[in-house]
């Protein structure tokens, strides 16, 4: 990585929208960097028939091409997920699951858009009375309370902690903790409370959550509960940063040269709406990594 770790364009995303950006943002010479996971690209288990000029072709070597490509025409990538990013100025600050801190000029969203689900009942009957996929939007009505992070890798390590922020006594509930070392540590020297080997058949409460019911038969007492399966949900990124999103605060709102409603910040491929192809993902991709490469170039640093 560079040594100032000043960067023209970040990525987060290393699925097919993402690598296309960096491809294109790297062939306009400023320095890009990417960061994502390639296993948590829905490509990466897909089988690609669809995709024009190409045919019957794995997903996993797609993006193993596309990160090949990437690479070569001069853009950094790192297997880490984005924990916080926030304005500076005109410029941007990012920090990673592995404690890195990056500033760049322009950012790419790129990260793909999913709620994973849990599954069990009342987590669809107390969804908005208590249940959320989001720490980030809405940690702050849970103030002082007791809740429940459930998930086992950086979203829900990264809730976990923020919910600290607003005094809450934070119980995170995890089959096996996936995170990097650095990040395990802070949540050990932390006050939240371990439950390890564990899962939720259970959400209780009727008209708001009063508690989470464990396989082994251990209810644990919570007024809110955060599903928190996967990476670092791009939503709350983009809520940080006050992106506009659509209607239902499914999708980030771009306009047709995938620009945010935040100057300097872009998006890309299934985080943006359906419908859910490649093709559609690697055009955004395209389109942006062109369009954050100008804003970088022109952007005037004081």
């Amino acid at each position: 990585m560079q040594k100032n770790s000043l960067y023209d364009v970040v990525i987060l995303g290393a699925g097919p929208a993402g690598l296309q950006a960096a491809i294109h943002a790297a062939r306009r010479k400023v320095s890009a960097l990417v960061f994502g996971k390639q296993a948590k690209s829905s490509l990466f288990h897909a089988h690609v028939e669809n995709f024009c000029c190409l045919f019957n072709v794995a997903g996993e070597d797609m993006l193993r091409t596309g990160r090949e490509q990437a690479s070569r025409f001069g853009a950094e990538i790192v297997d880490e997920d984005v924990m916080k990013v926030a304005a500076n100025g005109q410029m941007l600050d990012i920090e990673t699951e592995g404690g890195r801190k990056i500033r760049c000029k322009s950012l790419i969203i790129a990260t793909g858009s999913t709620r994973n689900k849990l599954g069990v009942a009342g987590e669809k009957e107390l969804l908005g009375k208590g249940v959320s996929y989001c720490v980030e939007c809405d940690a702050n009505f849970f103030r002082g309370q007791e809740v429940a992070v459930v998930g086992d890798e950086s979203a829900a390590a990264g809730g976990a902690l923020t919910l600290l922020d607003y005094d809450a006594k934070v119980h995170l509930i995890c089959r096996k903790l996936q995170v990097v070392d650095a990040l395990r540590q802070e949540l050990e020297r932390s006050r939240v409370i371990f439950h390890h080997e564990a899962s939720v058949t259970a959400i209780d409460g009727e008209k708001e959550v009063t508690g989470v019911v464990l396989k082994d038969g251990t209810r644990i007492p919570v007024n809110g509960v955060f599903i928190e399966l996967g990476a670092k949900g791009a939503m709350g990124l983009a809520t940080a940063l006050g992106i506009r999103l659509d209607d239902e605060a499914k999708y980030i709102q771009t306009d047709k040269k995938q620009l945010t409603s935040v100057p300097g910040v872009f998006a890309a491929g299934d985080i943006c709406g359906p419908p859910w192809q490649m093709a559609k993902a690697v055009g955004e991709g395209c389109v942006a990594g062109l369009e954050a490469a100008a804003y970088a170039k022109k952007l005037k640093i004081e």
